[in-house]
């Protein structure tokens, strides 16, 4: 591999590397300097597999970087991959520093949460990919990262979450040596098979999910708005995690004659960016249903509301007649109630007191006023 830069030291005493297209300024860490066994116990901890492999055999079993470059100086045609967990600034320094990485690449190694993407720097590759994995218990989608060095005879990964494990990529490499003969691209193409194979129980959550919302919109249960809203932000996410991908294998794809691809691995490669437009169709179609979705179950929840305000107002004017009905009553029955107690007051003039049907008309007073009032109200309707 041609190298992309050369060591050099600055008046301070401090390493930098100079690239084509920029210095990498590596400043000293005095704490570690201080404690070597500190820093090796931490390399320990982030190098979770390193292996040299020749001929598609694993060869050494290094247990720091140290001695992964030793092994792979000491094999030509050798091929190492570097597993690493939440590496420190000094250990991807250290990488940059034997293999010739680039510092915009470091940086975004560092950093990490990174959009997934594929960037050529030289004869290295910088690749970011996202796991995805469906939690049943929680009917939820969590998502990892993982960063990728690839060059002629390295693979470097970088994670700073659990997901994805690379553990079965790596066993499933070594148990077939002829793809791990073809070198650094076999174990590019097995790691994106394994991330973009991670993706199937995931779709298959994600329908499964989204037909169980479907039977709760017609149920009336109040709370699958905010479960197609969460739905929605988890297809999004999906998608944000999927669709570059598409760009970064049709980059990988034109470099086949250029770089010398196996014809083999670029079946293997054809066959990854196949399955990767499936899962893109899938989850774009995801979308659009959990959009209509949205809109069937505002409808429902539109109806649902009219049907509502419909039976309160069915039920506001019962009992509207029933109060004028009751409201009618009392007023036929006040008349004789008023006449009665103008008469029971214990004056001694008062008119028709004396007179000898005093009673008789009182009583037709009462009926004809109670008559002439039931007339009233019937004819409007109160009665």
């Amino acid at each position: 591999m041609t190298p992309l830069g050369r060591d050099d030291r600055d008046g301070s005493g401090r390493r930098r590397r100079r690239y084509a297209s920029g210095l990498l300024v590596l400043p000293s860490d005095p704490i570690d300097a201080r404690n070597p066994a500190r820093q090796a116990e931490h390399e320990r901890r982030s190098l979770i597999d390193s292996a040299v492999y020749v001929a598609g055999e694993r060869v050494g079993e290094p247990e720091t970087l140290a001695e992964t470059y030793a092994e792979l100086s000491a094999h030509d045609g050798a091929v190492a991959w570097i597993g690493l967990y939440r590496p420190d600034r000094r250990e991807l320094a250290s990488l940059a520093d034997e293999f010739g990485l680039h510092d915009l690449a470091i940086e975004d190694a560092v950093l990490a949460h990174q959009r997934p993407k594929l960037e050529r720097y030289g004869d290295t590759l910088f690749v970011v990919l996202r796991a995805a994995r469906y939690v049943d218990s929680e009917e939820a989608v969590e998502f990892g990262e993982v960063h990728l060095f690839v060059g002629r005879d390295f693979v470097v990964t970088v994670r700073h979450s659990e997901a994805p494990g690379l553990g079965a990529v790596r066993r499933r490499l070594e148990s077939d040596k002829e793809l791990l003969e073809l070198g650094a691209e076999a174990i590019l193409y097995a790691i994106l098979d394994s991330v973009v194979d991670g993706y199937g129980p995931v779709v298959a959550g994600l329908e499964n999910d989204i037909d169980e919302i479907e039977t709760e919109i017609f149920t009336g249960d109040p709370r699958v708005s905010r479960r197609i809203y969460e739905l929605t932000r988890e297809v999004i996410e999906f998608q944000r995690a999927t669709r570059p991908l598409v760009g970064m294998l049709h980059g990988l794809t034109a470099g086949f004659e250029k770089y010398g691809t196996d014809e083999e691995l670029q079946r293997y490669l054809r066959d990854v960016a196949d399955h990767v437009t499936q899962v893109i169709e899938q989850v774009d179609g995801f979308r659009q249903l959990l959009s209509e979705l949205l809109t069937v179950n505002a409808t429902l929840v539109a109806q649902a509301q009219n049907e509502e305000m419909k039976n309160l107002a069915l039920a506001s004017n019962v009992q509207n007649d029933e109060v004028k009905r009751i409201s009618a009553w009392a007023a036929i029955f006040f008349a004789p109630t008023l006449i009665a107690a103008v008469y029971g007051m214990n004056f001694q003039h008062m008119p028709e007191l004396g007179w000898q049907h005093g009673y008789a008309f009182a009583l037709a007073l009462m009926v004809g006023i109670c008559v002439a009032l039931y007339v009233v109200f019937r004819r409007r309707d109160w009665l």
